[in-house]
C-alpha cells in the first residue's frame, strides 16, 4: 500500500463538501472486516452534495433517513436506493449543516479477492467502479450508516496521497435531474478505475 497510513482527522471534513469531494481523490477508504480481513481502495472519483442543493438528500431538511448527514463530520451516511443498492458518503461540514461527499468510485489495492466474491467479478477494474459497486465490494450497508471514520475500529481513510490540481478533472454529476449546472463531480483524469456513468447535462 502506497502513501501515509495515518487517519484523516475530524479537521479534514469538517469543510464545505465541494472542498472535501477533490481533497479525498488519492486518499485510501480502508475496512476491516469481523473476519479480520483488510479491505483497500484508492478514492477516485466523487461527488459534493450540500444543503441548499435541490439535488442533495438534506435540500428538503432532516428526515430520518438523512438524521446522520446532518450529524458529526467525518461519519459514513449509507443509503439504499433503487430497491437493490447501497451508497456510501462522507458527512462534511459543520454539525447540523446537512452536506456530504458521495464516494463513487476506488481503485481496489488490497483483499481484492474478498471484493471480487462480493462482486462476483474478478475484473479489478470492475469492482470498484460505481458507487454501488464500491459499497459491495466493501460489503458496507445499512448496518454501517453513521459509522464514525475517524476514531471507528472498522472503517477509516487515510492520507494516502492527495492528487493534484492539475490531474483533477470537473463535470456535472451522474444520474441527477436537478442541481445540473453544478460541476460538483471530480475524478482523477483518465484513471482505469472511474466509473463509466454519464455526467448530466448542463442546462444551455
Amino acid at each position: 500500500m502506497t502513501g501515509s497510513a495515518r487517519r484523516l482527522g475530524r479537521g479534514f471534513f469538517e469543510r464545505p463538501s465541494i472542498q472535501v469531494a477533490p481533497d479525498l481523490l488519492g486518499r485510501l477508504l480502508v475496512r476491516r472486516t469481523p473476519e479480520g480481513l483488510r479491505l483497500v481502495g484508492r478514492i477516485v472519483e466523487t461527488e459534493a452534495y450540500r444543503e441548499d442543493d435541490p439535488a442533495s438528500h438534506s435540500y428538503r431538511g432532516r428526515t430520518p433517513r438523512t438524521e446522520v448527514m446532518f450529524g458529526p463530520p467525518g461519519h459514513l451516511y449509507v443509503y439504499f436506493t433503487y430497491g437493490m443498492h447501497f451508497c456510501m458518503n462522507v458527512v462534511t461540514g459543520r454539525d447540523g449543516e446537512g452536506s456530504a461527499v458521495l464516494l463513487r468510485a476506488a481503485e481496489p489495492l488490497e483483499g481484492l479477492q474478498e471484493m471480487a466474491a462480493r462482486r462476483g467479478t474478478s475484473d479489478p477494474r470492475l469492482l470498484c467502479s460505481g458507487p454501488a459497486r464500491l459499497a459491495q465490494a466493501f460489503g458496507v450497508g445499512r448496518a454501517h450508516n453513521g459509522a464514525d471514520l475517524v476514531d471507528g475500529s472498522e472503517l477509516a481513510v487515510l492520507e494516502g496521497r492527495p492528487v493534484p490540481p492539475s490531474s483533477v478533472e470537473r463535470t456535472t454529476r451522474v444520474g441527477v435531474r436537478v442541481g445540473l449546472d453544478r460541476r460538483w463531480r471530480f475524478l482523477v483524469r483518465d484513471d482505469p478505475y472511474v466509473s463509466r456513468g454519464r455526467p448530466a447535462a448542463p442546462p444551455r
